[in-house]
């Protein structure tokens, strides 16, 4: 699959999420001309607001099915520091 421009706002997680890995590969291979990196790198931008869009509504979603499921309370993640993968 080839990173393309146009609208990122149909597409669901799991191909955003491929999409921007293709981004980084093509940006880190070093075989893009100045104008195809910024290319690439606007549509990383578009990908990335897009994948930012549907975590912030599957949370909203998560927070209404645990308010529905009895009223709990939710509070906000902090992952812990210096623990990456």
């Amino acid at each position: 699959m080839s990173v393309r421009g146009g609208d990122s706002g149909e597409l669901g997680f799991d191909t955003v999420l491929g999409r921007l890995r293709e981004v980084v590969e093509r940006l880190e291979s070093g075989n893009l001309s100045l104008e195809e990196s910024l290319t690439v790198y606007e549509e990383g931008v578009r990908l990335a607001r897009r994948g930012h869009e549907l975590l912030d509504g599957a949370e909203k979603r998560v927070e209404l099915l645990v308010s529905a499921a009895g009223g709990a309370s939710t509070i906000p993640f902090e992952p812990e520091e210096g623990g990456g993968s």
